[in-house]
């Protein structure tokens, strides 16, 4: 079975926690009181039938839900050891998410040298919000970025879908890395 580090990032208050309990099936109150996170929260989950390109498998899960709070910063690095994948979660509406993210980019993806298929960007829209499924105005380096919009209000399982679909690309990578490794030991 493979394994699989993910880290949810992106600025406070968009909406990481809630969207890493949908993800993993974790039941907490929907709308319940905002509640910062506190360096990190890991929530772990199996993925079953991930298209990996030739067979369907299934994969654990480590998702790192990873407080917004630059005060963290320090603990970056830790997180960020053995991940084979960043998801950056940002709120659209917020113009101030749309620059933040980018020193997440840099930190998260662009120090690792992760390929594009290793990263999402997620649109949260807060509850009520309406559903503006337009790309929004983001700078050139997350504009290569597949970006998927998630409104859990109202279209949950698209959001679940294109998670699985993302998981997918990931482990494809991770086995073709596993199989490029182990042909270098045989020749």
């Amino acid at each position: 079975t493979f394994k699989m580090k993910i880290l949810l990032i992106g600025p406070s208050e968009c909406g990481k926690t809630a969207l890493a309990n949908f993800l993993s099936d974790t039941t907490e109150t929907i709308g319940a009181d905002y509640c910062p996170t506190q360096g990190v929260r890991i929530l772990e989950f199996e993925s079953h039938n991930l298209s990996n390109g030739n067979k369907n498998s299934a994969c654990e899960v480590k998702l790192w839900d990873c407080a917004g709070d630059f005060k963290f910063e320090s603990c970056w690095p830790a997180l960020m050891k053995d991940s084979n994948g960043v998801v950056i979660v940002f709120n659209p509406d917020v113009p101030s998410h749309l620059k933040e993210i980018e020193t997440w980019y840099s930190t998260f993806i662009f120090s690792q040298g992760l390929q594009e298929a290793q990263c999402l960007l997620v649109a949260h829209h807060k509850p009520g919000s309406g559903a503006d499924s337009t790309r929004p105005p983001l700078a050139p380096q997350l504009n290569k970025l597949p970006l998927i919009h998630s409104n859990l209000e109202e279209e949950p399982e698209d959001v679940r879908q294109e998670f699985h679909k993302y998981l997918g690309n990931v482990m494809r990578m991770l086995s073709e890395k596993q199989e490029r490794e182990e042909m270098s030991i045989i020749t």
